[in-house]
């Protein structure tokens, strides 16, 4: 029976007016099949939070009166884009009619309107602020970038960093870079050796979808990346640089920079963690990149099963073992592993998914997952993936639950740990918006 507090079906009207049908509750879907959702797991929508109508598609919902499940013929269906450190539960339930148009790269998760409030399916994963909404002063961004620009006049990547990540896309971490604090982005690599689905830098031209940013055009040089990244070390607070970002290729595909660029930051200052977001298809450059001082990584990935992984990723002369053997060679020389796993309600929480990752845990000693929100069209994927049936389901929040059941010392979150956390409490407190050391 659907819970009393279950918010109503959310529609559009095409013309960027949404509303409520009182005569559907909102439900979630989880792979191809609508579900009714329990009450816990509906949250009011957090600041930063949107609302997207969906073209071309119709919302499906719970009848109040009989409890039957039928389509909203009013508009077009409604989901939420839900902030950084909050995972997506289920995705919004809709029918999509033939001609519909493919969905820009963004989540869609379940959402719905209850007492003058819009309520997604979703949980906060992570207790760091640091791409809080509140925590953004556009005006002092603004005043960041330009002395950023005017202190390295003559560094691309920094050029990069302000004019397009920080400035056009409004990349929360180059954001941050502007501001001075926690984690500075280090875009390192214009190529990649691998041809994602749903790319965010490069898409073909041929493609029903487009990248929601321009790929980095140029190989940065060591000193233009030892440049910027040494006074962000030795002077922001809980600092982190982290090579691999939305803006580019592979890292790893830069290796030799990378090494040359982190010796000569070390003899510069041992203060704050340097990270590296990578696909992890080369074993051998982490283990050079972790002998020069590299001290986390984090690996991306759809899914920790092989045909799944490599059906998504579709990787240019690495294979899935390989990402596995990256992760061992981080735990062997004593550094921070993490995987940023790309949450999809209805494959991420398959009984089949669930026991590959206690396995995955277990064979390579991951130290953290961080639970990131799948920013595609689910159709689009789905299909691209050829899964029409993606399996038994346990539900993501179930998956969570058991996973941190198991294995106590793995740590949850949304972004990565700068040290402070990793060798003291990972679980900061808060206090007025901000972080205490």
């Amino acid at each position: 029976m659907q819970p009393t507090i279950s918010p109503f079906l959310l529609y559009s009207d095409g013309n960027g007016n949404i509303y409520e049908d009182e005569t559907l509750y909102a439900i979630g879907r989880s792979g191809w099949d609508a579900h009714p959702v329990e009450e816990e797991s509906w949250i009011p929508l957090p600041d930063g939070g949107n609302l997207y109508e969906l073209p071309g598609r119709r919302g499906i919902g719970i009848d109040v009166k009989d409890g039957s499940m039928r389509l909203c013929e009013k508009g077009w269906a409604v989901a939420a884009f839900i902030p950084p450190a909050y995972t997506g539960l289920f995705l919004a339930a809709y029918e999509t009619a033939e001609d519909a148009p493919t969905l820009p790269l963004f989540c869609y998760t379940a959402a719905g309107w209850k007492n003058q409030t819009t309520y997604v399916t979703a949980t906060r994963i992570e207790k760091d602020i640091r791409q809080e909404a509140a925590g953004y002063d556009t005006e002092a961004i603004d005043t960041g970038m330009h002395r950023m620009l005017a202190a390295y006049p003559n560094n691309r990547l920094v050029q990069h960093l302000m004019n397009n990540c920080c400035n056009t896309y409004h990349c929360p971490a180059a954001r941050n870079l502007s501001l001075g604090r926690w984690e500075c982005p280090v875009p390192s690599s214009p190529a990649c050796n691998a041809n994602c689905i749903g790319c965010i830098s490069f898409q073909p031209v041929e493609e029903t979808i487009v990248s929601t940013q321009d790929r980095l055009t140029f190989k940065p040089t060591a000193e233009e990346i030892v440049e910027f990244t040494v006074p962000h070390l030795m002077q922001a607070p809980f600092p982190i640089i982290s090579f691999g970002q939305g803006c580019e290729g592979e890292p790893l595909l830069m290796w030799e920079t990378i090494r040359e660029a982190i010796i000569e930051i070390r003899k510069h200052t041992p203060r704050g963690s340097i990270n590296i977001n990578t696909n992890g298809s080369n074993p051998e450059a982490v283990r050079v990149l972790c002998e020069a001082g590299l001290n986390s990584i984090r690996v991306s990935t759809n899914s920790v099963q092989k045909h799944l992984y490599e059906k998504y990723y579709r990787p240019n002369n690495y294979t899935f073992e390989d990402i596995r053997h990256s992760l061992q060679v981080m735990r062997d020389t004593g550094g921070w592993s993490s995987i940023n796993y790309f949450v999809f309600p209805g494959i991420t929480d398959t009984e089949e998914e669930y026991e590959a990752l206690r396995q995955f845990i277990m064979d390579t000693g991951l130290r953290m997952i961080q639970w990131r929100n799948f920013n595609i069209d689910p159709d689009w994927y789905l299909g691209k993936m050829n899964l029409t049936d993606t399996g038994n389901i346990i539900g993501v929040q179930t998956l969570m639950q058991e996973i941190q059941q198991e294995f106590p010392s793995l740590k949850f979150g949304y972004f990565n740990p700068s040290l402070e956390r990793i060798k003291g409490n990972f679980e900061f407190d808060f206090a007025g918006g901000q972080v205490k050391s």
